[in-house]
């Protein structure tokens, strides 16, 4: 299991942590007793959603914390609120006194708030542990905190750490742990295995494109394969980003992060799949060798492509990617990337949209969503837009004509590349939370990956 969580038995000591609301506390029900109340009442202590006091117990140690909910009756429940205990509450032991709303998505959050991105820095010294509330299958929840946080890693390193051989380290040391095999093709190796747009976005940079292929799992198991952006940095390429545009964009390879740690998740569960995992990475830089506004590549499916703009370039690897993925007509193909700012402005930062043809996919994958409150919202393939990539010169153009629904028309781009899938995903994620949230502080997020796992898990557990 994940450090953090330790088994009941293990925790004797624990500091109970109580949840309270304001019903709960008017009536004078709840699980605290006659001392624990007296001493909140003399505190002031009111038990409004998020708010906490620490209790005193004997030898001076700390006796219990209380935590404020929502009402069992109330709408729209934060069930990650939890999750700021873990900057609230000193090192130590805790353990649930009682129950929340949801015991496990509460252990997840608590687990998942206390993450610190340290590689830089010291970090606050400060050391958790929770004892797993009973009823929760701990080596889940721990499965899904390690590869968060594995996901949160890999987005928050700056791109001098985090550029494409280094994100080929990564994917090389999660295959490694779980026997998974892996090969790569570099710099010119892509032209002449015909990967010519991951070769085309990448060759810029000092650093040689890639593509990363793992694959693990019996070969005669059903097939499902993983596609992931992964810009490692995105200047814009010659129609170069604005600095305030420019400043995150270290966390464009935030599909590959996701997908990696989704892999990992799957590969820990043992699912019965055979798992394929392509990674194209790259970074979009400036030189004499970038590629230009209004030159034509022939992609690998033979489907030709103009550059209406250089800074729409992860669909660009991602359709060599979903071409090569889509030659062994997997029976689900998924891809995720971090791929319009027209996705931001449609839905922010949290609720990033996906898309598929198919109904009863879409609405599993909107279940799981909620379950794992790991929040997704659909958005339409509308073919009519279709005209929207249409190009004088080739196939098709990289970009809309149109400021308009720029994740829909991306997400109709990359399915001209995917023909034999039995199903298709598409996720267009943000991979950042710009202001801390309960269970998500601020930097890298994996977002999608918990949904989609859980999907997993129900179809081939």
């Amino acid at each position: 299991m994940h450090p953090i969580f330790v088994a009941r038995g293990e925790a004797s000591d624990a500091v109970p942590i109580w949840f309270v609301t304001t019903a709960g506390w008017d009536d004078g029900g709840g699980p605290l007793d006659a001392r624990t109340r007296a001493f909140a009442r003399a505190a002031g202590y009111e038990p409004r959603p998020g708010s906490h006091l620490l209790v005193p117990g004997a030898n001076n140690k700390l006796g219990g914390v209380l935590f404020g909910i929502e009402n069992p009756g109330a709408a729209n429940k934060n069930l990650f609120l939890p999750g700021t205990l873990a900057e609230l509450v000193p090192s130590g032991s805790y353990r649930f006194g009682n129950a929340p709303h949801d015991a496990r998505l509460a252990a997840l959050a608590f687990a998942l708030g206390s993450y610190r991105f340290t590689r830089y820095r010291k970090s606050d010294g400060k050391t958790l542990r929770l004892a797993t509330p009973e009823g929760i299958d701990a080596g889940d929840v721990s499965r899904m905190v390690e590869a968060a946080f594995l996901a949160r890693d890999l987005i928050n390193t700056p791109a001098n750490d985090m550029g494409p051989a280094e994100l080929e380290k990564a994917a090389r040391d999660v295959a490694a742990r779980f026997d998974a095999k892996i090969g790569v093709t570099v710099g010119d190796d892509l032209l002449v295995r015909n990967f010519p747009l991951i070769h085309a976005v990448g060759r810029a940079a000092a650093a040689a494109p890639r593509l990363i292929d793992m694959t693990w799992g019996d070969s005669t198991a059903p097939k499902v394969t993983l596609v992931g952006k992964g810009v490692c940095f995105d200047s814009g390429g010659l129609d170069i980003k604005p600095d305030n545009a420019m400043l995150i964009m270290k966390k464009d390879m935030g599909g590959a992060a996701n997908v990696l740690a989704l892999a990992q998740m799957v590969m820990d569960a043992k699912l019965k799949i055979r798992l394929r995992v392509l990674i194209p990475a790259v970074e979009n830089a400036i030189s004499g060798s970038a590629m230009r506004p209004l030159d034509i590549y022939r992609s690998r499916k033979g489907i030709t492509v103009e550059i209406g703009n250089t800074d729409a370039e992860g669909r660009l690897i991602l359709a060599d990617a979903l071409a090569l993925a889509d030659e062994e007509a997997p029976e689900l193909l998924i891809d995720m990337g971090t791929l319009t700012g027209a996705a931001r402005v449609a839905l922010g930062p949290e609720l990033p949209p996906f898309y598929t043809d198919d109904d009863a996919l879409a609405a599993k994958v909107t279940q799981h969503a909620a379950a794992e409150n790991d929040p997704l919202w659909r958005l339409p393939l509308w073919r009519p837009y279709e005209a929207m990539l249409e190009s004088k010169t080739a196939d098709i153009n990289n970009v809309s004509t149109s400021s308009f629904a720029g994740s829909i028309t991306c997400a109709l781009f990359m399915q001209r590349f995917v023909e034999f899938a039995k199903a298709w995903l598409h996720f267009d994620i943000y991979a950042w939370t710009p202001a801390a949230k309960p269970g998500r502080p601020e930097g890298g997020e994996c977002q999608a990956a918990r949904a989609i796992y859980a999907l997993l898990k129900e179809r081939y557990g």
